[in-house]
């Protein structure tokens, strides 16, 4: 196997595909607001034993805003270019649904470039939960995928899931701070493969071994 452990330099740009992009600083405070509290509001909403005419008012409102914000809404598929702590740049979909930044259903994922991948750190509530008290399996796997995806991106370029293959390895627990890492192993042409692993005070709960595609340049 050839291996080139080297980045890509250049990068596509989404607006050569017709997608429209919106740089991180652009996102009103508002707006970044709005998440946070649409995302409190969805785990009141899992949660809740409001009696019946707190609910219909509570519906009420909901219905009111819906129609209110959906009176301009995003061009699908708009991408936002994050700006790492590093000073690299991160390009994925706003409203991404395990890292977008105005999607309030999204975990508050921040993936920070480090050596040979990325890193960061996430909280998840009864939102995300599976068996009593426990993260549901399909979200370690979302979590991981985004993240040797994130790694794959910043390391070399843009690119797709091919392969991932994740292993279980002790319960991953709710309203604990995780800690979510992806490593770029090697590449090979297109290919690139990356590893990815998720703890909770410090044991590792899930790792995941993947395969990345990249966007070839003299597509779109």
């Amino acid at each position: 196997m050839t291996v080139n452990t080297q980045p890509v330099a250049e990068r596509p740009d989404p607006r050569a595909y017709g997608l429209p992009v919106v740089e991180q600083d652009q996102i009103p405070d508002e707006l970044r607001s709005l998440v946070d509290g649409v995302r409190n509001l969805v785990d009141a909403v899992a949660n809740t034993e409001a009696d019946s005419a707190t609910l219909a008012e509570a519906d009420a409102a909901v219905r009111a805003l819906n129609d209110k914000l959906n009176s301009a809404r995003r061009e699908v598929g708009t991408m936002i270019r994050r700006t790492m702590g590093d000073g690299s740049d991160e390009l994925g979909t706003i409203t991404n649904i395990v890292a977008g930044t105005t999607n309030p259903a999204a975990p508050p994922l921040d993936l920070e470039h480090v050596e040979g991948g990325v890193h960061g750190t996430v909280t998840l509530n009864t939102t995300f939960q599976g068996p009593p008290g426990l993260v549901h399996g399909g979200w370690i796997a979302a979590l991981l995928d985004q993240a040797v995806g994130s790694a794959s991106a910043v390391e070399t370029s843009p690119g797709m899931t091919a392969k991932l293959e994740v292993n279980y390895r002790h319960p991953t627990p709710l309203f604990t701070p995780l800690e979510i890492s992806a490593q770029v192993r090697s590449t090979e042409r297109r290919k690139v493969y990356v590893t990815g692993r998720i703890r909770a005070h410090g044991k590792v709960t899930a790792e995941a071994e993947a395969l990345m595609i990249r966007i070839p340049m003299d597509e779109g």
